[in-house]
């Protein structure tokens, strides 16, 4: 099994940071459903600014609200405007890279989501890898080539 990445939040903004709640990351319902991020899950974060990186778990706010909220002891780990990326991950085999396409969010400074992307991992016929960023969603992309073949 290998850890491979599953979803991203590139460059969300941090809105709030609550030390005194009971931990985790607040995050805007839109953001987790589009990237393929649930309640509950652990993902990694990484701040831009300070270089600290922490795991925690997700737990959703109001939806519709752009929040990017740090609670706890993530609390401590950055400062409300500071630009994290925050990611998930999943185990899977190695044929499976083919399967898998993490859905990538980039993010304008209101937490708007300025780019949707995800990333294509493949094996060629040889047995080497390969990797493509493209644009849109993996399931436009699909759609575009069924229909292309049709």
């Amino acid at each position: 099994m290998r850890k491979v990445v599953a979803a991203k939040l590139h460059g969300i903004y941090v809105t709030d940071a609550d030390l005194n709640y009971l931990g985790s990351i607040t995050l805007d319902p839109d953001h987790c459903d589009e990237a393929n991020i649930l309640p509950l899950e652990f993902v990694e974060i990484w701040n831009k600014a300070s270089g600290a990186r922490i795991s925690t778990y997700v737990i959703y706010g109001e939806r519709g609200s752009r929040c990017c909220v740090l609670n706890g002891a993530a609390a401590r780990t950055c400062q409300v405007g500071d630009e994290i990326i925050i990611c998930s991950s999943a185990y899977i085999e190695e044929h499976q890279i083919v399967e898998i396409k993490p859905r990538v969010l980039t993010f304008n400074r209101d937490n708007s989501v300025r780019d949707r992307m995800f990333y294509d991992g493949g094996i060629k016929d040889d047995g080497t890898m390969t990797f493509a960023v493209r644009e849109g969603s993996p399931d436009n992309a699909l759609r575009d080539r069924i229909g292309a073949n049709h």
